[in-house]
């Protein structure tokens, strides 16, 4: 079990560490010259991308390490494809989390194992971490060329995103456009409220904007009913931190997925300082924070797949 803590807070403290810095380490992990393919992290080898968490991680490294690539292999992977770690790199691997959960019967206070109603051993899931190391592909030489990838150009200023478009109509949330200067989710009247489009200075900020409040959205009770949104308890409460950091990394995730520059929310210190003091206070808020926002993110992106089939 001390592995496993040790692994919470490892990762807590590497976002801790980013946010101290005055970055949220999910916003803007990429550039608009020479992005890369996968924008999302992903495993060179098997072409997996990563998730949760993971996502964070490395979006981290590649910032603070400069790297252009999002795609990454375990030692043992970047050897099997006939590279090897440029020896400088050797010590410069970052760590990422696997998780793996474990089906185990219920106990009682006594150890016996709990029965249901139709007899049979009830059984629980319990989560199981444990710390790997990878490495950029611009860390190794000698890979070959499918594995490194290649660069594509970043989408211009102000192009209609089919993409995104199709994830806001196929939402399900009323969009309202007003002149003014707000832009919120109000879980009352079940509507997403945004200034109007020409206020935006560019499409990339109205895109990522749009996809933070219907992250938002998915809380409602009617899809993922969410607390931060079922259950609001004010704004500068501590649910509300904690909704408003499963807002901004779900509108991360969905930018990415969709391959908008992630130009996210402008951060005053308040926000900041509300974040670093939910992380502080519990090492596995990040991993419940990343862990709801994919699944807000996984909601939207399903809901066009499904109208989709439904209209081939």
């Amino acid at each position: 079990m001390k592995a496993q803590s040790d692994i919470y807070q490892r990762v807590t403290d590497r976002i801790i560490t980013a946010l101290e810095a005055g970055t949220a380490p999910w916003v803007k992990p990429w550039t608009g010259k020479g992005v890369t393919g996968e924008i999302i992290p992903c495993n060179a080898h098997t072409g997996r991308s990563y998730s949760g968490v993971n996502v964070l991680l490395l979006w981290v490294a590649a910032e603070e390490r400069g790297f252009s690539r999002q795609r990454w292999l375990t030692l043992k992977q970047v050897h099997a494809a006939g590279g090897r770690v440029i020896e400088e790199e050797v010590r410069h691997s970052t760590e990422i989390c696997l998780y793996r959960p474990l089906i185990k019967p219920e106990l009682d206070m006594d150890g016996n194992e709990v029965m249901d109603e139709e007899g049979k051993p009830k059984e629980r899931v319990v989560p199981l971490f444990r710390g790997f190391r990878v490495f950029n592909v611009q860390q190794c030489e000698g890979l070959p060329e499918q594995l490194v990838g290649s660069r594509i150009e970043a989408t211009p200023q102000w192009a209609a995103h089919i993409a995104a478009d199709q994830v806001i109509k196929m939402s399900g949330v009323p969009i309202e456009h007003v002149l003014g200067d707000d832009a919120y989710y109000s879980p009352v009247f079940d509507k997403v409220r945004l200034p109007q489009q020409s206020q935006f200075d560019d499409a990339e900020r109205y895109y990522s904007t749009v996809l933070h409040e219907l992250t938002h959205a998915t809380g409602h009770q009617s899809r993922l009913a969410r607390d931060g949104i079922v259950a609001f308890e004010g704004f500068g409460s501590e649910s509300y931190a904690r909704e408003e950091l499963v807002a901004e990394l779900g509108a991360a995730f969905l930018c990415a997925q969709l391959g908008i520059e992630g130009r996210l929310q402008d951060h005053n210190a308040s926000y900041i300082a509300s974040w670093l003091k939910t992380l502080k206070n519990d090492k596995r808020a990040i991993f419940r924070a990343t862990g709801k926002a994919r699944n807000a993110a996984e909601y939207l992106l399903a809901r066009v797949e499904h109208y989709s089939q439904q209209a081939a």
